[in-house]
């Protein structure tokens, strides 16, 4: 009995061992991590869309790729993309506000960037100095500054190295997602959209990747199979989520909106129950409007998603 008993304890001991490990920061598996639902769950706005291209002969005819919203002193700024034509048009930068979250008004003197290609673009604000990373001409990402808001200055395309320091070989490197934290700067991007990888800098002039494989890969899962791209990353309740859009379609004529979480930015688990958003309603970004979360979907379309009650 008393060997019964040792086994016993060595057995629940080594279990317990186990499962506390793969809640850390190895591979996070989504059933020990708590997704919770004011981050997770929403539900369509019923008088969606709240703002698209204008459909008339403007140079933002139609809008496209993921936006970006920052929520300061009560007024929202929206960055969007606008082009008039096919999709080989050069694509310009425009400016949109509200009070709401729910009523846009456009800038009176968009496009507030016409000297080249602006799209996917991701926005932080760092010590008064507002940075834009966003995709150029053939899903080149580059850096731009502003002090205002409006009025940007372009920095050039990103030098992103292997983690050898070796340069990235040639192709796409796009959908820049950043994050800023403790004198590191975090950059998450695609190359064509076959997974998602990591560079870090402190100074922003060279880009180093964490590993040379991607930190979110296409697939196992279906909803993810074929594309993946990161859209905006926050911290919450000590733990970091990615939005992130994806394709189940080889064609990638549909796609949706998902998350993963990490406790340190390299490893990732994906929600259970991805994806939170379907219909084509992709490139999420969440915004906190001094209440709750907003999830916005930004493409083809932008659409306000609420929180589930």
């Amino acid at each position: 009995m008393k060997i019964l008993i040792k086994l016993l304890i060595i057995f629940l001991l080594t279990t317990g061992c186990r499962q506390k490990s793969s809640s850390g920061s190895g591979d996070l598996k989504s059933d020990t991590i708590k997704f919770p639902s004011e981050i997770t769950d929403f539900t369509a706005w019923k008088n969606n869309p709240v703002f698209s291209g204008t459909g008339t002969d403007t140079w933002d005819q139609k809008i496209r790729e993921r936006g970006y919203i920052l929520r300061e002193e009560g007024i929202s700024y929206m960055w969007y993309t606008g082009y008039n034509g096919d999709e080989a048009v050069e694509k310009h930068l425009g400016l949109a506000t509200s009070t709401d979250g729910l009523s846009w008004t456009r800038y009176k003197d968009n496009p507030i960037y016409d000297s080249g290609w602006v799209e996917d673009m991701s926005v932080i604000k760092h010590e008064g100095i507002y940075y834009m990373f966003a995709e150029g001409r053939g899903d080149t990402a580059h850096m731009m500054t502003s002090t205002d808001r409006i009025h940007w200055e372009e920095k050039g395309p990103l030098d992103i190295r292997k983690s050898n320091g070796e340069p990235l070989s040639k192709g796409a490197f796009g959908t820049p997602a950043i994050w800023y934290e403790q004198g590191i700067w975090y950059l998450f991007y695609e190359r064509d959209d076959l997974g998602i990888w990591l560079a870090t800098s402190t100074d922003m002039k060279v880009w180093t990747n964490k590993q040379d494989e991607p930190v979110i890969k296409m697939g196992p899962e279906i909803y993810d199979q074929f594309g993946v791209a990161m859209d905006q990353i926050i911290k919450y309740n000590g733990r970091y989520y990615g939005y992130y859009h994806a394709t189940e379609y080889k064609d990638w004529h549909e796609w949706t909106s998902c998350m993963a979480v990490s406790d340190d930015l390299l490893h990732w688990g994906k929600y259970d129950k991805n994806p939170i958003m379907r219909e084509n309603k992709s490139s999420p970004v969440l915004v906190w409007d001094g209440e709750k979360y907003i999830l916005y979907t930004m493409h083809p379309e932008v659409c306000v998603h609420l929180p589930k009650k």
